[in-house]
């Protein structure tokens, strides 16, 4: 079962009775909805000790969306876009597609024009598998190249609204609101930390 813990809601619904006719009368109208404010990483790590280095992330391409797991269990999701062709596994350099598959990470470092930038270990052993059979079959010319520097980035400032409306527009990057990618680039451990991204 997933635990989602980000924004809590609280309501409650009145029972209902007959009133001698098909249609049913509520007891008493609905409760106000309630909505608490989303709980930092951190802090959601803290209360429940969780150990940062646990942490696991999923891309769910279909979805936009990216989860923080651990332990098998969902922790917090946010919202991202791909590339600009987002269906399918990217098979090389210049489509614009964001790879699937199994990744660590290369590095992480501030970026002027994104925010941060954290460097996916694509392509990989698999990613590189993927393109020769690629190659073999004819899917992909001949002379095409694999392709790299897929990452996960944030927006120029005041441009959250590039990630709110769920448009793709990246060349292959998985783009995140500035603020969801503070939460999650100090637990980022280069080499450690496991990324799937699955369609």
């Amino acid at each position: 079962m997933r635990l989602y813990i980000g924004c809590l809601l609280a309501f409650g619904l009145g029972a209902c009775q007959s009133n001698g006719q098909d249609a049913l009368t509520p007891v008493q109208e609905p409760q106000e909805l309630v909505v608490l404010p989303p709980v930092p990483l951190q802090r959601l790590l803290d209360s429940l000790s969780i150990a940062p280095e646990s942490l696991q992330l999923r891309v769910e391409k279909a979805d936009r969306r990216m989860l923080v797991l651990a332990q098998g269990k969902v922790l917090k999701e946010y919202a991202c876009v791909l590339g600009e062709n987002p269906a399918g596994d990217k098979r090389m350099q210049g489509d614009r597609r964001t790879p699937e598959g199994e990744f660590t990470f290369r590095d992480k470092y501030p970026h002027r024009q994104w925010h941060k930038f954290v460097w996916i270990d694509y392509p990989n052993a698999t990613s590189r598998e993927r393109f020769a059979q690629r190659k073999r079959s004819g899917e992909i010319p001949a002379d095409a190249q694999i392709g790299g520097e897929i990452g996960i980035h944030g927006v120029p400032a005041g441009m959250d609204h590039w990630i709110v409306q769920g448009q793709d527009w990246t060349w292959g990057c998985i783009a995140m609101r500035n603020a969801d990618l503070d939460e999650i680039y100090p637990h980022i451990k280069p080499g450690r930390t496991v990324l799937t991204i699955v369609p």
